[in-house]
C-alpha cells in the first residue's frame, strides 16, 4: 500500500458535475425514503444469504399461491424483490465509491 499523499485538486466545475450527478440519481429515485436510526435497526437485512432466500421464497409462492394468507399480495412482493434486484448494482457501485472517497479523506 503506498503512503505517499495524494496530491489532486478538484476544479469547482468538476465538483459542480459530481454534485449535478448526485442529484441527478436522487430525483431518478423519488421513491426512497429516509429512515429514522430505530426504523432503521428495525428492518431486516438484506445480505447475499438473504437475497437467495428471497427469492426462492418468491418462486415457492408464485407457485403456491393457495398457502398464503388472502391478505398477502404477491405481486407487490414480485415487485419489492424486482426492485431490490434492480437496485442491487447501483447499491453496489456507489458503496465502492463512498469506500474510496473514504480512503482519500482519511
Amino acid at each position: 500500500m503506498s503512503t505517499a499523499p495524494i496530491s489532486a485538486t478538484l476544479a469547482q466545475s468538476d465538483r459542480d458535475a459530481v454534485l449535478q450527478a448526485i442529484a441527478t440519481i436522487k430525483n431518478k429515485l423519488p421513491f426512497l425514503i429516509d429512515l429514522s436510526n430505530e426504523e432503521r435497526k428495525a428492518l431486516p437485512k438484506m445480505g447475499d444469504k438473504s437475497r437467495a432466500f428471497v427469492s426462492k421464497a418468491l418462486e415457492v409462492a408464485t407457485q403456491n399461491p393457495e398457502f398464503l394468507p388472502r391478505s398477502f399480495d404477491l405481486n407487490e412482493m414480485r415487485k419489492d424483490v424486482q426492485l431490490f434486484e434492480a437496485l442491487y448494482p447501483v447499491l453496489l457501485s456507489l458503496s465502492q465509491l463512498q469506500e474510496l472517497l473514504d480512503d482519500i479523506s482519511k
